[in-house]
């Protein structure tokens, strides 16, 4: 797939069908991107599973850190990536060796590894790379908040 433009109903349903999302390079610090964008999904009712080797045992935003993607004991169904791109390949393979594996791989604004992504892709993972998750939840709400066909979208 080329990672230039992703079509809305792709990033949609990547979105709308994950429930516990691995964030990997997850930070205690509340200045940090990776914590608002956790703070964001549990407020949207996902559940969140931080990523940091250098952090773990400890909470952020009450979930408990983990190591690894290893170490998190209940299935993930999407890893948003707050490393840079050079890390991407061994978030990879850690990825490759969970099972079940997380049917999608999503990667913040600059981090980007092409090769990386042909191999999630050949193993079946979805991949959005350089996007802010966060700037396309709306096409969640969108999918999920369609107006019916017989009256108006909202009551009065």
């Amino acid at each position: 797939m080329m990672h230039d433009h992703y079509a809305n109903a792709y990033l949609a349903e990547i979105l709308s069908k994950a429930h516990n999302v691995a964030i990997v390079g997850a930070s205690t610090n509340d200045r940090r991107p990776s914590q608002w964008i956790a703070g964001f999904l549990l407020g949207k009712g996902y559940h969140v599973f931080p990523v940091n080797p250098l952090h773990a045992g400890e909470t952020i935003l009450g979930r408990t850190v983990y190591a690894s993607l290893a170490d998190i004991p209940e299935p993930i169904d999407l890893v948003d990536v707050f490393r840079r791109s050079e890390y991407l390949d061994s978030v990879v393979d850690e990825v490759l060796a969970m099972t079940p594996r997380p049917a999608a791989i999503w990667t913040q604004l600059g981090v980007r590894d092409d090769k990386a992504a042909a191999r999630a892709e050949a193993a079946g993972i979805s991949v959005v790379m350089n996007r802010a998750l966060v700037s396309e939840y709306p096409l969640v709400y969108e999918a999920t908040h369609r107006p019916h066909r017989d009256g108006p979208a909202h009551a009065a």
